[in-house]
């Protein structure tokens, strides 16, 4: 599964679109301002909030794509009767021509602005939920000790890391990541929560810790790191087991989407 911003980078290359932006919002609106689609002459990639004025955005852009007009500085629509939509809000859209030249600038820019996960783990569940969080507005560091565990082929939102030890890449990762811990070992797996409550007593950037393993596996490790003497307050920081409750399957993909969820949630 390719996220929308891979979406646009493939189709990118053949044939030229018109960026459109939601730049600000007031009051109620579909969408948040950074919200973005791409409009090409037969399609559309992603969507800044669907009805009438997606329907209006999108006439604009194809007829600025086909050379029939131009459009300059950003452009007000309010949400009311005009646009038969009853939100009430004001939003704010820029368009921009893009280009494959564009491309390069084009994935820096709209993957810098995806909130950040670093997903430790490169099995079964790891593989399910990358493919997962491309598609969901996550940008994803996926870190193993293992060569050779990555697919060739990954969405722009995704880069790969080998770390050995695998710990050693929690120092790096990114202010405000979302931290996914799921090794292929028990023993990797404490090493990799050490060294987020570490980062947690140097920097408190990390808002979410999640473990996967059932509770027994969270009271075991609960005592060695009471042991290595992290207190309760820091131990409480950790979400282990992972996932929105009430969903049981144990099937990779089920669990992908539970853990998805719960990152969602944490967003706030």
């Amino acid at each position: 599964m390719s996220g929308a911003v891979d979406q646009l980078l493939a189709r990118l290359r053949k044939e030229d679109a018109v960026l459109v932006r939601v730049e600000s919002t007031q009051g109620s609106a579909p969408r948040e301002a950074g919200t973005w689609m791409a409009v090409w002459a037969d399609a559309l990639t992603a969507t800044i909030g669907g009805g009438q004025l997606e329907f209006q955005a999108t006439q604009e852009a194809r007829e600025l794509l086909a050379g029939q007009r131009a459009i300059d500085g950003i452009q007000r629509y309010p949400l009311g009767p005009s646009l038969g939509q009853c939100c009430g809000g004001v939003m704010y859209l820029s368009y921009q021509r893009i280009t494959a030249a564009d491309a390069p600038a084009l994935q820096r820019e709209l993957v810098a602005k995806l909130k950040p996960v670093a997903l430790f783990g490169g099995g079964h569940v790891g593989a399910a939920l990358a493919r997962l969080l491309a598609a969901l507005p996550f940008s994803v560091r996926w870190i193993d000790s293992r060569d050779g565990v990555f697919p060739d082929e990954l969405p722009a939102q995704i880069d790969t890391e080998h770390s050995e030890p695998v710990q050693d890449a929690v120092a790096a990762l990114a202010p405000g990541s979302r931290v996914l811990i799921m090794s292929f070992s028990h023993a990797e797996d404490l090493d990799i929560v050490i060294a987020c409550l570490k980062r947690l007593r140097m920097r408190n950037d990390l808002p979410y810790i999640g473990l996967i393993g059932s509770k027994t596996k969270w009271a075991t490790f609960s005592h060695r790191l009471e042991a290595r003497g992290f207190t309760a307050d820091e131990l409480a920081r950790i979400t282990c087991p992972i996932g929105v409750p009430g969903i049981t399957g144990k099937e990779p993909e089920v669990i992908a989407v539970a853990v998805a969820a719960q990152l969602l949630q944490s967003l706030g």
